[in-house]
């Protein structure tokens, strides 16, 4: 007999790339004003930074996606794989049903026998008890704890939760687990009031998870006999709306994911605050369409790609790149005229 929890993980993995577009995340809204005298060269760009005060030497990083089956196991190997081979850190999906199906456990721990020494993080609800996002820790040995936020997804989810009362619980998964926690939204975004909030919760790291990318609301609507709620598949805020909204934020490091599909949306991403960037789908799609060797292939360009930005742009680090100037199109103006939202 199929289990339902495995299954589901599967469909996830399905839809997700079944669903894969072009990002229309935001970053189209900005534009990096070019520097004709970068007076730059390539060999002298440092990519360095930190997430959740674990060092990194790449700013991006495999954003969270899967497990739970024989399937989902394969795919966590080679994306463990992935991440050995490049350096990047790597994030696990959701392993609740590890805790439910211990027969499960394997699709998440095979990443750490696979990747022993790199940065891997565990991947919990935020309606589970401090107890089980702590067994989920131990589980995969995690090196921090993404816990989600996915209020839209579970609502649109035939089987999901009604019932979202989740800030004491998630102050206590802060206060009581033995990593750093990173509290993630799933694809709708977060607004300041939100990550403020978090922030008084105990957070001091959040993943704006904006709209853009991965579309939660279209995949749990498919997944309906009726597919009636194609109206929320459109509900959020996009990842760039959510950095602007962070900004406003001191004392959070932000991460950003959500439809970031290559190195000119990173960089824009960095700019706009942004620590480390989480990407999904796109490495995702590749890795089932060409497989291990060329998404090692595709992040080294990708590596390559945003130190050639930053070079044309004139400077040497994320936080010299964070000066730079951006136009803004008409849309994203009037949006952070009317959210109160000052730029320089």
């Amino acid at each position: 007999m199929i289990n339902r929890q495995s299954h589901r993980k599967d469909e996830h993995v399905s839809l997700a790339k079944k669903f894969h577009q072009p990002s229309h995340a935001g970053f189209a809204d900005l534009k990096f004003i070019p520097n004709g005298l970068p007076e730059q060269a390539v060999a002298n760009i440092d990519l360095k930074t930190s997430l959740a005060g674990h060092p990194l030497s790449v700013p991006f990083y495999i954003e969270a996606m899967t497990g739970g089956s024989t399937y989902t196991q394969k795919l966590n190997q080679q994306l463990a794989q992935v991440a050995k081979e490049t350096g990047l850190a790597l994030a696990l999906g959701s392993a609740s049903v590890a805790l439910k199906d211990p027969d499960s456990a394997a699709s998440f721990t095979v990443a750490r026998k696979t990747n022993p020494t790199g940065m891997i993080m565990g991947n919990v609800g935020a309606g589970v008890t401090p107890a089980a996002a702590q067994a989920v820790v131990d589980l995969v040995q995690a090196d921090a704890l993404e816990v989600h936020l996915n209020v839209v997804q579970e609502l649109v989810m035939p089987e999901g939760d009604r019932d979202f009362h989740w800030a004491t619980n998630l102050q206590n998964i802060i206060n009581h687990v033995s990593v750093p926690v990173i509290v993630k939204e799933v694809g709708f975004g977060l607004d300041q009031e939100t990550i403020r909030r978090l922030h008084q919760l105990g957070a001091t790291t959040v993943n704006v998870g904006g709209l853009g990318g991965t579309n939660f609301a279209q995949i749990e609507n498919f997944r309906r006999k009726r597919k009636e709620m194609a109206y929320l598949e459109d509900w959020g805020l996009t990842t760039v709306q959510s950095l602007y909204e962070a900004q406003q934020v001191p004392d959070v490091q932000v991460v950003a994911a959500g439809g970031v599909t290559n190195p000119l949306e990173i960089a824009k991403a960095l700019a706009l605050g942004a620590d480390a960037v989480g990407i999904a789908s796109e490495i995702l799609t590749n890795l089932i369409d060409n497989g291990v060797a060329d998404t090692i292939q595709m992040i080294q360009d990708w590596i390559y790609g945003l130190k050639s930005i930053m070079t044309a742009l004139g400077v040497r680090n994320i936080a010299e790149l964070r000066t730079r100037p951006v136009v803004l199109s008409p849309t994203l103006e009037s949006y952070l005229r009317q959210r109160n939202i000052h730029t320089n």
